[in-house]
C-alpha cells in the first residue's frame, strides 16, 4: 500500500471554543490518583522532536470526490455469533526497543475484542510509520511487516466496526499531519454526538475520507489551539460525548485518555525494564510480561515521554461512572480483570446466583462455549450436578463455507457446535448462556440438544434481559430486533423451545455489585441511557444473522437505522423493570 501523508485543513477559529459544556481539566500529582503508586522518574534522556511523517494508513486515500457522503454506503459486516459485539481493542507500549513486536502480542491476547481489522503504528527517528491491513492480527502481520515497524513506541488496533464500514481505510490506527506535526490515533468506544461534530468541521472545510467517527477526533486536534500538544487532545476530549478510550502516538509522545464515565476499560502495567504498556484488558498485559499497575481513570489523560516519564492530568470526577457491565458478561476474557474486578469470579458468582433464584432438577450442567463456561461452572458448583461438555465448539470454522444444494437444518450451528450424545441422552440437561439477543441461536442450540436425545432443556442466562441497544461502542440490533423487548420470559421460553427459562436477576446482579452497583451502565438492561443517544446509527440485522451465515451484501435491507432522537424510555423498559423502577 502506497504510503500518504493527511492534511487536515484548518478551520476557522470559532471552532476553537468548546462546543460543549464540560469542566475543565487539572493536573494533579500521580501519588494522589493511587496512594500505592511510587512516584515517577523521567525514564530516558530527553531529544528534540521534529514534524515529519510516513503512513501507510489511508485516512487520505481512496476516497471517490463524486460521492458526497461515505454514511449512507455503510456495508455491516457480521460475525458468527447472535451475540453483541465488542467495537475494538487498544494497546500503546513506549520505551521498549521491540514496541511494534509486543503491540503485536497484545493484540493477539485482544483478538477476541474485534476480528475484522488490525493495525500497529510504530515511532522510529520522529516518523510515525504504520501497516494496517483488514482480518485476523496473523493475517496482517508477519515478520516482514513487522521489520518496517522498528522503535521504542507503538499503538495498535483490532477492530470490529459498530461506526464505519469494514473497508480498509477505516481499519485502524489512524495517522495524520497537521502543521505541528504528526498524530496516531486509536479508539475504543462510539461517540455519539459524531455527526454533529462532523457537520459542523465539514461546514468549516474539513474534508472526511473514512466513515469512522474516530476521524472527527483527529480533525478536533488538527483545529485546536491550545498548547502543548497534549492540551490539544484535552480541548478535542471536551467536545466528545459518549464512549472513548483512545491511546495516541506523536514523534515523542503516548498519550491514553479514557471519556468521564469510564464506559469501556484500559488499564496502564510496566515491564521489568521500564517500558509503559496501555490496554484494553489485563490479559495483553499478561502474554507480554507486563505487570498490572491500575486503571486508567475515567476522565483521565496519562501523558508518557522520556523528560518527565508518566504525567497525569484529569477532568474533575464524574460523580457516578457509567462502565460498560457487559465486559463482565460476554466481552472480556475470563482471566482479565476488568474495572477491578476478576471477570473470572464475576461469571461464576452470576452462575452461582442461577443456581439458587432459578433451581431446576437436572442431572448435568454443560455451557454455550465459550463464554458461557465459567457461569456454568458457578451454577454446577452451586446446584450440586456434575458440570460436562455437552457441546463441543469447532475454532476452526471460518467467516465463509459452502452449504451443500441440499439444505441442512440449523448449518450455521452445526458447523460450530456438536453435541455429545454420551453426555446428552436421556438426561434432563441445564443449558447456560451468558444472553440471548435476537433468539435465533438460542432456539436452534435447544433443538440441536434435544435431537442429540435429552430428555429434558433448561435454559439459564447468565445476565438480565436486554432490552435496549448500546450506544457506547457495543454492535447491537435495533431494539426491535431483541427479543427480549418484544416477548415475555415466557414467550421467549416457547420460541426457543426449552423446558425452562431462567434470566439472572436485575436486582441479584445489582447486589452482588454491592457498593460498585452504581458505577456500571444497565441501559442495555433498563433502557436508561447515561448519555443520550440523539443520532448514532445502528445496525438493523435482520434475518442475516440467521444460522449466523454472512450471504452477500448487496442481500442486506436497510442495513442501518438512525437511532432515536428523543428515546421513550417508559416504551423502551420492560414492565418488569418499570415496577420495580430501575
Amino acid at each position: 500500500m502506497a504510503a500518504s501523508t493527511t492534511n487536515l485543513s484548518p478551520l476557522s477559529s470559532h471552532l476553537s471554543k468548546p462546543i460543549t459544556n464540560k469542566p475543565p481539566f487539572y493536573l494533579v500529582p500521580q501519588t494522589l490518583l493511587n496512594p500505592l503508586y511510587f512516584p515517577l522518574k523521567p525514564l530516558f534522556r530527553t531529544h528534540k522532536p521534529h514534524c515529519t511523517v510516513s503512513s501507510k494508513n489511508p485516512i487520505a486515500d481512496f476516497f471517490p470526490a463524486n460521492k458526497p457522503d461515505p454514511e449512507p454506503s455503510f456495508i455491516p459486516s457480521f460475525t458468527d455469533d447472535d451475540k453483541p459485539r465488542e467495537e475494538c481493542g487498544v494497546v500503546g507500549i513506549f520505551g521498549d526497543p521491540e514496541a511494534s513486536r509486543l503491540c503485536y502480542l497484545a493484540l493477539h491476547a485482544l483478538q477476541h475484542r474485534g476480528q475484522e481489522g488490525a493495525g500497529i503504528v510504530a515511532v522510529n527517528n520522529n516518523v510515525l510509520q504504520s501497516v494496517t491491513g483488514v482480518g485476523l492480527v496473523s493475517d496482517v502481520f508477519n515478520e516482514t511487516k513487522l521489520s518496517q515497524l522498528p522503535g521504542e513506541m507503538a499503538i495498535g488496533h483490532v477492530r470490529y466496526s459498530t461506526a464505519g464500514s469494514s473497508m480498509l481505510k477505516n481499519v485502524q490506527p489512524f495517522v495524520a499531519g497537521y502543521r505541528f506535526g504528526s498524530v496516531g490515533v486509536a479508539h475504543n468506544g462510539n461517540l455519539v454526538n459524531y455527526r454533529t461534530l462532523r457537520a459542523i468541521l465539514e461546514d468549516n472545510g474539513s474534508i472526511f475520507n473514512t466513515s469512522s467517527d474516530t476521524e472527527v477526533v483527529l480533525h478536533l486536534i488538527a483545529i485546536s489551539k491550545a498548547r502543548p500538544f497534549f492540551l490539544r487532545i484535552v480541548d478535542a476530549c471536551e467536545k466528545l460525548e459518549g464512549a472513548y478510550s483512545m491511546v495516541f502516538v506523536t514523534e515523542d509522545k503516548l498519550v491514553a485518555v479514557r471519556d468521564p464515565y469510564g464506559f469501556r476499560p484500559l488499564v496502564m502495567g510496566r515491564r521489568t525494564n521500564g517500558a509503559v504498556v496501555f490496554a484494553s484488558e489485563t490479559c495483553a498485559l499478561d502474554l507480554i510480561e507486563a505487570t498490572y499497575e491500575r486503571e486508567v481513570n475515567p476522565g483521565e489523560v496519562l501523558v508518557v515521554d522520556k523528560k518527565d516519564g508518566v504525567q497525569s492530568l484529569c477532568l474533575l470526577p464524574h460523580p457516578e461512572p457509567k462502565q460498560c457491565i457487559f465486559e463482565h458478561i460476554y466481552f472480556a476474557l475470563p482471566n482479565s480483570v476488568v474495572f477491578g474486578r476478576s471477570v473470572y469470579e464475576s461469571r461464576h458468582v452470576f452462575g452461582e446466583i442461577l443456581a439458587t433464584e432459578a433451581p431446576v432438577d437436572c442431572d448435568v450442567v454443560i455451557a454455550v462455549p465459550d463464554s458461557g463456561v465459567v457461569a456454568a461452572l458457578g451454577y454446577a458448583a452451586k446446584a450440586g450436578v456434575p458440570f460436562q461438555q455437552g457441546l463441543i465448539r469447532s475454532h476452526y470454522v471460518g467467516r465463509t463455507f459452502i452449504e451443500p444444494s441440499q439444505k441442512i437444518r440449523d448449518f450455521g450451528v452445526k458447523l460450530k457446535l456438536s453435541p455429545v450424545r454420551g453426555v446428552l441422552e436421556g438426561k434432563r440437561v441445564v443449558v447456560v448462556d451468558d444472553s440471548i439477543v435476537r433468539g435465533t441461536t438460542s432456539s436452534k442450540i435447544v433443538r440441536l440438544i434435544k435431537e442429540a436425545g435429552a430428555k429434558e432443556v433448561h435454559m439459564r442466562i447468565a445476565s438480565p434481559p436486554i432490552i435496549g441497544s448500546c450506544y457506547y461502542g457495543v454492535d447491537t440490533p435495533s431494539a426491535e430486533e431483541l427479543i427480549s423487548n418484544r416477548m415475555s420470559v415466557e414467550e421467549i421460553r416457547e420460541f426457543i423451545g426449552c423446558d425452562s427459562l431462567a434470566f439472572l436477576p436485575f436486582n441479584s446482579l445489582q447486589k452482588m455489585l454491592a457498593s460498585d452497583s452504581q458505577k456500571f451502565c444497565y441501559a442495555c438492561f433498563s433502557g436508561k441511557y447515561p448519555v443520550m443517544p440523539k443520532e448514532v446509527k445502528v445496525k438493523k440485522v435482520g434475518d442475516f444473522l440467521d444460522d449466523g451465515l454472512n450471504g452477500p451484501m448487496d442481500s442486506i435491507d436497510g442495513g442501518w437505522v438512525r437511532g432515536p432522537k428523543n428515546i421513550d424510555v417508559e416504551k423502551e423498559i420492560d414492565p418488569l423493570y418499570q415496577q420495580s423502577k430501575i
